[in-house]
């Protein structure tokens, strides 16, 4: 498989299908990407336990790329999350229209 996306550093705040498909997509190609969850975890984690304890789903959609967990209502967390996106090559997030720009990584954020 090519490895287009070598170097590249991806961050995702994620959730459901269109952002995880992507992202795997890019972690296919050799990107490093890192899924961000919420502090308790993806919710597509517990679909079934097929899969070493996880949902079939959940990693179909998710292998190839690192994650952590992150209360994104507290401040420290925020502070890291805001920080490896400065790091990041390209980040991508799928939450509710709004969402993103209330926890201050919205696109005015990005570009300000």
């Amino acid at each position: 498989m090519t490895q287009d996306l070598e170097g590249i550093l991806v961050v995702s705040l994620e959730q459901a299908v269109a952002a995880p498909l992507a992202t795997s997509r890019m972690a296919d190609a050799g990107a490093r990407v890192i899924k961000v969850e919420r502090a308790e975890g993806d919710f597509a984690r517990g679909y079934d336990r097929l899969v070493h304890g996880e949902s079939a789903y959940f990693v179909w959609l998710n292998q190839g790329k690192e994650s952590i967990c992150l209360d994104l209502r507290a401040a420290e967390p925020l502070a890291l999350l805001q920080r490896m996106i400065a790091a990041a090559d390209v980040f991508v997030q799928n939450l509710a229209p709004g969402a993103a720009t209330r926890l201050g990584v919205g696109p005015d954020a990005m570009h300000g």
